[in-house]
């Protein structure tokens, strides 16, 4: 591996305008950390990174580099770009190998994070390098959110997500698992006791439902909950997912691994619709996922799903929409039913709490520096815009720890 990194990194043109800097959502220095890295600067390199993402690490694993860093990269034009997510990956992976916590004046101030998915965590990391006391508050064992209970193994390694706690602990970052905000503790509460601004980063954990009949049958599940822990599922060895999103690919893949054998996608529009990235598509045929597409289902029975045919339809102003094909009904046989057709954010907070205000769907309503209707409560991420990439989150949560640390400072006036 290592010497193949190298063979990489000296591919790089280091071009003078780096289009795959441009590429990148939160601007990576792709160019610099790579020149760094051939000079034997290596944890400068790791340094540099994380110091402009902290989930560098993380995104270097799951981001879509195809259209982001690597299809901006100009080698990629008329051949193969520079593979920067390797080379990122190797470097961040390596930095976080070592203690290299700097000095820092503490300033005397609590902020508490509701929530330690990927937003939650760049704000803690953020703050605390300004001398924050930073407590992430988090409902589950394990820290990550989506990307400890949502990212399969195979994507994104657990060990991963553990050093990237230590990199926490080791900042004296506190850390409270098990502890679901709303119920025992609420926002007052947290406030009562001193902290001078809230972050809520909770996500979006709440399966949306087809609202069909058979939905609350045994061999029923959600995505969101079977990728929390497959290994307790008995799905049998057919299966059939509704959805044909990137946690319908993961849903897929993560069953073929834990003793499924015949693992079908129902999607009522055809491929070139499918809201996946392409390369996860690819990764699931490899696997050996099968597609049925143009399937709606219309009833979830004890033999799979009873479904009904479609078409697509174009509309004169451009637009399309999908009919049902008359007697075209059908069963098609599975032993269990996964639906991946997107999820929404809990109430658990907001209905607990005075002044924060959320739109129809649920979701936390804040301007573009992540303030809330509620004066010191902030908050970004998925529970703000649904479903979005790992690097969104933390490109909003940079801007959003500026104006925390902004606003604590302006107790003070």
């Amino acid at each position: 591996m290592g010497r193949f990194i190298i063979e990489e990194a000296k591919r790089c043109l280091n071009c003078k305008k780096p289009m795959c800097k441009e590429g990148c959502p939160v601007n990576t220095p792709i160019n610099e950390i790579i020149e760094m890295l051939l000079n034997g600067n290596i944890m400068d390199c790791g340094e540099k990174l994380f110091e402009n993402n902290p989930l560098s690490v993380i995104c270097s694993l799951v981001c879509p580099h195809e259209n982001q860093c690597e299809g901006h990269c100009v080698l990629g034009r008329k051949g193969s770009p520079v593979q920067i997510s390797l080379i990122e990956n190797y470097i961040s992976d390596y930095y976080l190998n070592f203690d290299t916590n700097k000095t820092i004046k503490k300033v005397n101030k609590k902020v508490a994070i509701i929530g330690s998915g990927p937003a939650g965590i760049t704000i803690a990391i953020m703050l605390a390098t300004k001398g924050y006391d930073i407590t992430i508050f988090e409902a589950l064992d394990n820290i990550g959110g989506v990307l400890w209970y949502g990212i399969p193994e195979f994507r994104l390694p657990k060990t991963v997500l553990l050093k990237l706690k230590d990199k926490l602990l080791s900042m004296g970052i506190k850390i409270r698992p098990n502890t679901l905000i709303g119920s025992a503790i609420t926002v007052d509460d947290i406030f009562r006791d001193g902290y001078e601004a809230i972050f809520i980063g909770t996500g979006v954990w709440k399966p949306r439902n087809l609202g069909i009949k058979g939905e609350t049958f045994g061999h029923v599940h959600y995505a969101i909950d079977y990728l929390k822990n497959p290994s307790v599922y008995n799905l049998g060895k057919r299966l059939c997912i509704v959805g044909a999103g990137n946690v319908a690919m993961d849903v897929a893949r993560t069953a073929l691994r834990n003793g499924c054998t015949d693992v079908n996608i129902m999607y009522r529009e055809g491929p070139e619709s499918i809201e996946a990235e392409p390369i996860e598509v690819e990764y699931a045929k490899i696997d050996g996922v099968k597609f049925e597409f143009y399937k709606a289902p219309i009833e979830i029975v004890d033999e799979g799903i009873k479904y009904v045919q479609t078409k697509i339809i174009e509309c004169t102003d451009g637009s399309k929409k999908i009919e049902y094909c008359e007697s075209t009904e059908a069963i098609f046989k599975a032993d269990s039913v996964i639906l991946a057709i997107g999820q929404g954010p809990r109430s658990n907070i907001v209905s607990n709490t005075i002044g924060i205000n959320v739109n129809g769907v649920g979701l936390v309503e804040v301007d573009q520096f992540g303030r809330t209707s509620r004066i010191g409560v902030f908050a970004s991420g998925d529970v703000v815009t649904g479903a979005k990439t790992v690097v969104e989150a933390v490109r909003v949560s940079k801007m959003v720890a500026q104006a925390i640390d902004e606003y604590v400072c302006s107790l003070e006036e």
